[in-house]
């Protein structure tokens, strides 16, 4: 839904001049010293658990103790900036988002987040603003899946989710060491993470709210600036899954005696599409992604049928039926393409993530914010996943906002206008002052 609002009444406590700004000027800084310090010739690396992370979170709790906010670690090395509230004792609104990033990637995905609720709530400072209760921007750790194969480290650790065998057990991909040995090299005690009582507690937080660019095309495709998030899509991801087969030569083993892995896995790519397909023409929301699909370069050469090939699936979706329907059916599609093919499928560890709603009574609290400022916004699900699910899992009142930006992430060529940063970030400001406990 597209919504182009206005502002309601004189009284509105959203009416612009009588509203704190956001402080952009200070976000439009920390973004260059951000590329600056973690610049890597193509793009920006801010590798989780190494130093282009520690650089990041080095200069924005610099800016956040210079604009005279609160600030504090936690055992996880998440970093905590608070502007404090009449009623300390009060449950906390919580700002989040990360500030690692993937390998060559764009300066705004993750950082955008920590810089609207950085300069929001700077804002509100520089105004004199007390709000109710403490607000908190959290820089989380961790977020970016890429490194280490578990997702949301950062925010689960904070929750007291993650558990004792992924620190020990879970290895970065391009160092192949663990998530303890990397804490242990950015000087935090990975055990105070299991021993130490959580350091957010869901009951603590009265709401949470996460900003971040828009991970594909739409509001650039409609030319909208700001999308206030229904719901984020859940997921089931395998991420080692590998099809054994048998090695042969190209052109003496007769297509009825071939174990063909690659003929195998393309089966299964091309079955799974089909039922993509026959899905979404029935209403359901689906996304299914197999992201890499491999043979072993040690053993393949172009005169062999492949003798193993190894590939990744993701499967998105908002509804946790669809998500377990499809789960059934890739075992129905592997079951069936193994006797046929003389293949064995291994799909590996899998780990899921169930989808989650965002809270109603935030996300019109967000639009009530946008028609104060006259800013256009729409309405739309989260393709990716975000922090906002693990708080939303627990019950915390979770809300979103995305940010107009071309050209995807994950990439060098993100392109946030800061303008349209401007604009979310001043929705997001609205909406913390009008909040109420």
């Amino acid at each position: 839904m597209v919504t182009t609002l206005q502002r309601e009444s004189e009284g509105s406590v959203h009416q612009k001049s009588a509203l704190p700004k956001a402080d952009i000027a200070l976000a439009g800084s920390l973004f260059d010293l951000l590329r600056d310090a973690t610049a890597d010739g193509e793009g920006v690396t801010r590798e989780s658990y190494g130093p282009g992370e520690n650089a990041a979170h080095a200069i924005v709790r610099e800016a956040a103790e210079s604009a005279g906010l609160e600030t504090a670690v936690d055992a996880a090395g998440n970093l905590y900036m608070t502007l404090p509230g009449l009623d300390r004792s009060a449950p906390r609104i919580l700002i989040g988002s990360h500030l690692d990033s993937v390998r060559c990637g764009g300066n705004f995905d993750g950082a955008a987040g920590v810089l609207a609720g950085l300069s929001a709530i700077a804002g509100l400072a520089q105004n004199n603003h007390e709000p109710p209760q403490d607000i908190t921007v959290m820089g989380i750790r961790a977020e970016e899946s890429m490194w280490f194969s578990a997702n949301y480290i950062g925010s689960r650790a904070a929750l007291g989710l993650l558990s004792s065998e992924e620190i020990a057990g879970v290895r970065r991909t391009d160092s192949g060491r663990t998530i303890a040995e990397h804490m242990q090299d950015c000087g935090l005690d990975p055990d105070a993470v299991i021993a130490e009582p959580p350091y957010l507690r869901p009951n603590s937080l009265a709401a949470y709210y996460e900003v971040h660019i828009e991970q594909g095309p739409v509001l650039e495709e409609r030319a909208i600036p700001v999308g206030v998030v229904t719901d984020i899509r859940g997921n089931f991801r395998c991420r080692e899954a590998r099809c054994i087969g048998e090695y042969g030569h190209c052109g003496t083993v007769p297509r009825s005696l071939r174990r063909d892995a690659v003929a195998a896995v393309s089966e299964l790519v091309s079955r799974t599409d089909d039922l993509w397909d026959e899905l979404e023409n029935q209403g359901q929301d689906l996304a299914v992604t197999f992201g890499v699909v491999a043979t072993d370069v040690t053993h393949s050469a172009a005169s062999k049928v492949a003798g193993e090939a190894r590939f990744t699936v993701d499967v998105r979706s908002k509804s946790p039926v669809t998500l377990s329907a499809v789960r059934k059916r890739l075992d129905v599609f592997i079951a069936d393409i193994e006797q046929r093919r003389g293949v064995q499928f291994w799909l590996g560890p899998c780990s899921e993530t169930p989808p989650a709603a965002m809270d109603e009574r935030l996300r019109a609290r967000l639009m009530e914010a946008a028609a104060g400022l006259d800013v256009a916004v729409l309405e739309m699900p989260s393709g990716a996943g975000h922090d906002a699910l693990v708080f939303a899992g627990l019950g915390v009142p979770a809300a979103m906002l995305f940010i107009r930006n071309a050209h995807g992430s994950h990439n060098p060529h993100e392109a946030m206008a800061m303008d349209d940063f401007s604009q979310a970030a001043s929705v997001l400001t609205a909406s913390l002052v009008s909040n109420v406990k």
